[in-house]
């Protein structure tokens, strides 16, 4: 029985653990779900929850790994044998609002749900702080707006609310805190002040605002009131009269105050640690207009305005002259009134630099001018202590103009065709402004007003514009217009086309004259003709200056060194050289030179040959006297007397010596009657050099051979 029982224990541990090696399971999905919606009221509870979808193969335990996440970040996680998880959030917030997804891990597997937005709608109320409750006008105050339990970046805004007036706003972007402090400068003015503030925050749908906080009360103390002005006798005044201005405050304390008491943007009084400024001043036309009192300390300044009419006593003098321009030596005749002949004391007056001069004190000044009375004059009218100056008036009085001179600027009367002519004509005496006219021929060209010169520019030169030039000059004296004399200007034409030719042309002998010629197709007289030759550098050689348009140059003896390329250069007043093309001349010998050289070339060859000639007789001579001794010694007397007493007639027997003289008699006279003939003698020359004797034969053979087997031995 134990047996039986054992056998089915096994059994079944067997089929146990086969059961359990053969557990699967596979993910078909996670989700994840927000309580109560994606959209959450602020402060409100929220729940985050993820479910995981699984398959088994059997009913058996999985552990599940649960991870949530927002926005990227871990914010919890949870290990159950559940399908689901919770991640609650009791009091939710704005900081809660973003992305969230959930990551399921089973074994060795792992699944992550789509991600769901949740948007916490809504930002917790903006608490506002000052640190002062009350201020001084000029002071700060410093105001702190915190969001409790908001995340940054946050943005903050705050506000000056005063009474009557649109709220003044300031915004502050915080990227690293949940508060944000501001300074705000107490205006005078700033009686009682509210600030409040209130935050922003992005979201995926724009920006959200949070509530305004609540509002805080800031009482601002005066350090001195606004100022009050004050005239006397009034505002409104007639010149003559006196008017006395009084700006003063009312200051807790003293110290640092200062009054400026101002007309536009001139300061005409100002006072220290005092109350009060006073001013006054004999009223005119001109002190009509706004006035300032200003009371500053510190930073804070308060201003009080004030209008003053000042009403006309009299109006301003006119001054009139009899005439305004005039000739020296007239007379001139100024005359100061005002309109409805009030009485007043009249001065005349000449404007200068360094003041006004004082001419006459009267109404009516009467004078003859001279050139040094050109100028402003103006008169003054004094009524009751109040003077008015009148507009001024301008006298010119002009001396006549002396004739003018006209000349070219560069000085020589002429210009190059195509280039401009400037022309000056100028006036030595004569009362500016001078009006100058420049003619070219009977036409005018140009008027030019100045002082005591003008130019005229000319650009319009032509080959034929050799016609006279004439200016005017005429000021507003009665003499009129002056003329000057006429100018003639002479045009000159530039070099063109320049060439160089000579004679002979190419070759030259040596010792000949060459004359070269350059000439120019056009150009003004006189011409400067250069004549140069070309090696490593330029040389000159020749120059001359011709009323011509060509010019030869002669070159006289020639020599071999004269060889190579020349050219010549043109030029006139215009100041450009023309380069002509280059030739080459290429100097040779002599038909005499070539003789005397051909006859010495001959006479060296002739007297080669005759040496050569010479030099072969005689080695061939040389050549026979052992011969001769190696025949026998007794033959030699025989021979000898043989020579001596036989008849030259006899040509069967001829010694060596007879051969010998007859062959050079025979030479010379051949070289007699057909003279230096070196191809004959360099035969013979080869014929001896072949025939040289062998001293290994015999050598009367080789002596007969060599005599009668010579078509010349006879």
């Amino acid at each position: 029985m134990y047996l039986a029982l054992l056998v089915i224990f096994l059994q079944c541990s067997e089929l146990y653990a086969q059961g359990k090696a053969y557990q699967v399971f596979t993910f078909n999905g996670v989700k994840i779900k927000v309580e109560p919606s994606d959209k959450v009221k602020n402060g409100a509870p929220m729940s985050i929850i993820c479910h995981a979808d699984i398959s088994k193969n059997t009913d058996f335990q999985l552990k599940h790994n649960f991870t949530f996440f927002k926005d990227g970040k871990l914010v919890f996680m949870t290990i159950s044998d559940k399908e689901d998880a919770r991640y609650e959030i009791p009091v939710a917030k704005s900081a809660d609002t973003g992305d969230y997804e959930c990551r399921v891990k089973a074994g060795d597997k792992l699944v992550i749900s789509k991600p769901i937005y949740v948007w916490v709608a809504g930002m917790t109320k903006p608490i506002l702080t000052a640190d002062k409750k009350e201020v001084s006008e000029g002071e700060i105050v410093k105001l702190r707006c915190e969001l409790p339990k908001e995340v940054p970046p946050l943005e903050f805004f705050f506000r000056k609310i005063k009474t009557n007036s649109e709220p003044i706003e300031k915004r502050v972007a915080e990227q690293n805190q949940n508060f944000s402090e501001m300074e705000y400068y107490v205006e005078a003015g700033d009686n009682i002040l509210q600030f409040d503030c209130f935050g922003k925050r992005q979201v995926k749908s724009g920006w959200e605002s949070s509530q305004h906080s609540n509002k805080t009360l800031v009482t601002v103390k005066e350090p001195f009131r606004k100022p009050t002005l004050i005239t006397t006798p009034s505002n409104n005044l007639t010149e003559g009269d006196i008017i006395e201005f009084e700006c003063s405050t009312v200051a807790t304390e003293m110290r640092g105050i200062e009054i400026i008491f101002q007309k536009n943007r001139t300061i005409l009084n100002s006072v220290r640690d005092k109350k009060s400024l006073k001013y006054s001043t004999l009223a005119t036309q001109e002190d009509s207009g706004e006035y300032l009192c200003k009371v500053e300390q510190g930073a804070v300044s308060k201003t009080t305005k004030l209008n003053v009419f000042v009403s006309e006593l009299f109006p301003k003098p006119t001054l009139s002259a009899s005439m305004t321009q005039l000739d020296e030596n007239k007379d001139l005749i100024l005359n100061c009134s005002i309109n409805g002949s009030r009485k007043a004391n009249f001065s005349i007056l000449r404007k200068s630099s360094s003041g006004d001069i004082l001419l006459k004190k009267s109404r009516i000044l009467a004078i003859k001018v001279n050139v040094n009375d050109t100028g402003s004059y103006t008169c003054k009218a004094e009524v009751k202590g109040i003077v008015k100056e009148s507009k001024p008036v301008r006298i010119s009085v002009y001396a006549p103009v002396s004739k003018p001179t006209l000349s070219v600027v560069s000085g020589s009367p002429e210009v190059v065709l195509g280039k401009p002519l400037q022309l000056i004509c100028h006036s030595v005496m004569g009362t500016p402004p001078i009006t100058f006219t420049f003619y070219k021929g009977n036409e005018i060209k140009k008027n030019v007003t100045n002082d005591t010169y003008a130019t005229f520019l000319d650009e319009d030169i032509g080959l034929n514009d050799n016609g006279g030039y004439k200016c005017d000059a005429r000021n507003n004296h009665s003499s009129g217009v002056k003329t000057s004399n006429i100018l003639n200007v002479t045009v000159i034409v530039p070099i063109r086309g320049a060439s160089l030719g000579s004679v002979p042309y190419g070759e030259v002998e040596v010792g000949s004259d060459t004359a070269f010629l350059c000439s120019v197709m056009e150009g003004s007289w006189p011409i400067d003709f250069k004549f140069f030759k070309k090696t490593d550098h330029e040389v000159l050689l020749h120059e001359v200056r011709e009323y011509s348009d060509r010019t030869i140059w002669h070159k006289k003896t020639m020599k071999r060194k004269d060889t190579g390329t020349y050219y010549c250069m043109a030029s006139n007043r215009a100041s450009v050289d023309v380069r002509s093309h280059p030739i080459t001349i290429s100097v040779i010998l002599a038909a005499w030179q070539k003789g005397v050289i051909a006859a010495f070339v001959l006479t060296a060859m002739a007297g080669a040959g005759a040496v050569a000639l010479w030099w072969f007789l005689r080695k061939k001579k040389k050549a026979k006297g052992p011969s001769m001794e190696m025949s026998g010694s007794a033959l030699a007397p025989n021979l000898t007397n043989e020579k001596l007493t036989r008849p030259p007639s006899d040509g069967n027997y001829y010694s060596g010596s007879g051969y010998i003289e007859d062959n050079e008699n025979h030479m010379k006279s051949t070289d007699e009657s057909k003279g230096p003939d070196l191809e004959s003698a360099e035969v013979d020359y080869t014929e001896v050099e072949v025939s040289t004797l062998d001293p290994h034969r015999d050598s009367m053979e080789s002596r007969h051979s060599r005599i009668y087997g010579h078509p010349d031995a006879t």
